[in-house]
């Protein structure tokens, strides 16, 4: 299957530019403690950001698992592996927001007031010593998946093409190393140039866009990617990118107006 240049399709470069562009916000509010803190605090624009990408991913995942099913006919590996990270998508998505728990206004149960760093009801703020899963497990595993998919196995796939399609015979994707160097470097420079308790926000959500330009170009469009592809067709898939990466603009415009009204709410 022939495969296009990752470099200049127009999804991979929304994504980065959305990425760089918070960056850069969030550089020239530096400087701006309580613009900054709106930007990176709880129910803030860049974690709806998070939120809405995880979202949008474990739909576009189940519908690919949903696609290959019908193409197929049978319940293969690549079907498992991609319902399975649609669901732990979907997991994430909700564990972002503590499950809609302060959108609804329901109080947390009493387990998670005793037991939740934030006293909130989700399980990644666990109590674990005297810090929370998240901190003390859930991102270390998180930075080491993070190279592992995104730097050593592309690399990797290279020069041992059979890794690459054993990868994608579990349902799963490399992205294209272009992309993913730019990824961390974005999440690299936040943490040098952004000094803040809640600076970690920006490289979660800079990997939120990042898999979600990724997921739909691979999955959908083909690109970098050997398995069946969801749309058919060069002139499709050029309608699809510019509707898609049009979306994407809309979810950030949406996460902002989610942040703005959540925390005005607060300051009542």
């Amino acid at each position: 299957m022939t495969t296009r240049n990752w470099k200049i399709h127009p999804v991979i470069a929304t994504a980065i530019a959305i990425n760089a562009g918070i960056l850069g916000l969030a550089l020239a509010w530096s400087g701006d403690a309580v613009r900054l803190g709106r930007l990176l605090t709880e129910d803030g624009m860049v974690e709806w950001m998070q939120f809405l990408c995880f979202a949008v991913i474990s739909v576009l995942l189940g519908y690919a698992a949903i696609d290959r099913f019908r193409r197929t006919g049978r319940v293969s590996l690549a079907v498992l592996g991609l319902a399975g990270l649609s669901l732990l998508v979907a997991l994430a998505a909700g564990e972002e927001i503590s499950w809609f728990q302060r959108v609804l206004g329901v109080d947390s149960p009493e387990f998670f007031r005793q037991n939740n760093k934030q006293s909130e009801t989700n399980l990644h703020n666990l109590a674990l010593g005297g810090a929370s899963l998240h901190k003390v497990v859930l991102l270390k595993l998180i930075f080491i998946m993070g190279i592992l998919h995104n730097l050593v196995l592309p690399l990797l796939a290279r020069t041992r093409p059979a890794l690459k399609r054993f990868i994608e015979s579990l349902g799963l994707y490399l992205p294209p190393l272009s992309a993913s160097l730019v990824y961390l470097l974005l999440v690299l420079l936040s943490h040098l140039l952004i000094k803040h308790e809640r600076q970690g926000e920006l490289g979660e959500m800079f990997g939120a866009v990042h898999y979600l330009s990724t997921v739909f170009a691979a999955y959908y469009l083909g690109l970098g990617y050997g398995g069946p592809k969801v749309i058919d067709g060069q002139a499709d898939g050029r309608h699809a990118s510019a509707l898609f990466s049009l979306s994407m603009a809309f979810l950030l415009f949406v996460g902002w107006l989610l942040g703005a009204g959540y925390l005005r709410g607060a300051a009542l």
